[in-house]
């Protein structure tokens, strides 16, 4: 199977439509698909259900589909640093199901497993844990999680060969694995492609087997979400 696509579009062709459920991998800008983030806005796809630990920045990463209001609803754990995804919330404009961290990677994994759901105490007795299973084990309540399974999974790797075998590079790792088998289809972006074999087996991440079409994204602006320096030091 050819996995290798020319650029995001190309890659994405075929697999978009209104309404669609989507897993996206990163963790505030690190590890954030934007290559294919940007041919989404640029497809104009709307009403997406996004699952991702937040919605980058404003203006960055999944910022960009928030701003352009093709975002119906959010899954994520976190969204302190993104003033349009709290004002769309807080507005009644923008659909949130808040998902502890733990939780949602697991969700992801848990789906990408075949397992439809699993018991966790993490959340209860908070608003998390409303209107969902409660159960007790051994003396200790649990609430039931739902797996967390959607039509496309996009995700960004440092490199990879040919048959689309992975590898992340350092925190960039963090939900980009689990997400990957999270659906239907896993389209990947990397920095670099090499030839088929030339990776170590020890050091692969993701399995090729998990990703279908591949881009290669480079080169890279590394975006900065905080910026501190020291101030300077009268000499």
């Amino acid at each position: 199977m050819q996995k290798i696509y020319p650029d995001a579009a190309s890659a994405l062709e075929g697999l978009l439509f209104d309404g669609m459920h989507i897993c996206a991998g990163g963790f505030g800008l690190c590890g954030i698909p934007e290559r294919l983030i940007d041919a989404i806005r640029d497809a104009g796809t709307k009403d997406l259900t996004i699952a991702s630990n937040n919605a980058g920045i404003d203006g960055e990463g999944l910022g960009k589909l928030l701003r352009t209001r093709q975002v119906r609803k959010m899954i994520s754990s976190y969204v302190g640093e993104n003033k349009e995804f709290e004002r769309q919330y807080l507005a009644g404009e923008l659909e949130v199901e808040f998902c502890p961290q733990g939780t949602l990677a697991e969700r992801c994994r848990a789906g990408g497993a075949g397992i439809p759901g699993f018991y966790t105490k993490t959340g209860v007795g908070t608003q998390v844990a409303e209107g969902k299973e409660h159960k007790d084990f051994d003396g200790q309540t649990y609430i039931l999680e739902r797996g967390i399974y959607a039509d496309l999974c996009i995700i960004k790797g440092w490199k990879a060969d040919k048959a689309g075998n992975l590898i992340f590079r350092k925190t960039a790792r963090n939900f980009n694995q689990p997400m990957a088998t999270a659906g239907k289809i896993c389209v990947a972006e990397v920095e670099e492609i090499v030839e088929t074999g030339s990776l170590d087996p020890d050091c692969i991440h993701l399995p090729g087997i998990y990703v279908k079409r591949l881009i290669c994204g480079a080169p890279y602006d590394k975006k900065i979400e905080f910026k501190t320096v020291r101030e300077r030091v009268a000499a």
